[in-house]
């Protein structure tokens, strides 16, 4: 007996199927299913939703969220090794477990999902940050999703709970503190891991605000923020000089001394300087 279900133990599973992690997958496994039903906890009250995982490996987490009453799960899955595994849980769970082969970058799950949606994932290293993004910049909000609550370095997590004056403050703070409200939940050390990585981690909920914290146009306030950050070191009326002529004036208006560099402005004010770079 696991604890949570009548499945194999993960370390059985693993051995079975072979699936040693791999790294150019960025792959690290959690195989404490206690562990893996913390996560799932965090994540909220999941029976009456639809659960997006994203890189399930063996299904540790998986089994986590459907062992804590998620209405239905869609794993995507690209180790094409994890998917015997994956098969074994659907079968276990009938009719609450949709495994979706691909690359969470490429696959559209909306023929899948009946919101409400959550996402819980332990992301892959390598594209955690690149899937964050893309799910805080959706052509429309509030998005499909209502909540995420994903796995990351712990030096990810601190950049997306950063505050103004925090040399963590960067675009991915900007980027979620405007569209959502994160926490870190969870602290995990490395030996949480199989295989154990030489960082800690950490897990962040976010939940989805039905509309951003402040007024401004998303493609606006991309702009701004990626040419502030991009010279952080240089003071904002130099980072910003490519923008609009009058960049001192705009920053002046938006409440912001134009010597100030990006690392100490916050959301409120980045939202000001994209409204009065939106002004002709």
């Amino acid at each position: 007996m696991s604890g949570i279900d009548a499945l194999p133990p993960l370390r059985a599973v693993i051995a079975t199927h072979g699936l040693v992690a791999k790294k150019a997958l960025g792959q690290n496994f959690i195989l404490d299913l206690n562990l893996t039903s913390r996560i799932a906890r965090a994540a909220g009250d999941l029976t009456a939703c639809d659960v997006v995982e994203v890189g399930p490996g063996p299904g540790g987490l998986t089994r986590g969220l459907l062992a804590e009453g998620a209405r239905h799960v869609v794993a995507v899955e690209k180790d094409a090794r994890c998917l015997p595994a994956l098969e074994q849980i659907a079968a276990a769970y009938p009719g609450r477990l949709t495994v979706v082969p691909g690359d969470a970058l490429d696959v559209d799950l909306t023929p899948h999902l009946t919101p409400p949606v959550r996402i819980v994932a332990n992301l892959p290293y390598n594209v955690g940050t690149e899937l964050l993004v893309r799910w805080l910049t959706p052509p429309v909000w509030p998005p499909v999703w209502t909540s995420l609550t994903l796995m990351f370095q712990h030096e990810v997590a601190e950049r997306i709970v950063a505050r103004p004056g925090s040399k963590a403050n960067g675009r991915l703070a900007i980027l979620a503190q405007w569209r959502t409200v994160p926490r870190i939940v969870l602290d995990l050390p490395p030996e949480a891991f199989t295989p154990a990585p030489k960082v800690r981690s950490a897990v962040v909920h976010l939940a989805a605000r039905p509309e951003p914290a402040f007024p401004a146009d998303a493609a606006v306030l991309e702009r701004v923020v990626a040419a502030a950050f991009n010279q952080r070191r240089k003071m904002l009326r130099a980072a910003l000089r490519g923008l609009a002529p009058d960049i001192e004036d705009r920053l002046i208006a938006a409440g912001i001394a134009p010597t100030q560099r990006a690392e100490e402005i916050g959301v409120e004010a980045f939202c000001a300087l994209a409204r009065r770079i939106a002004t002709p």
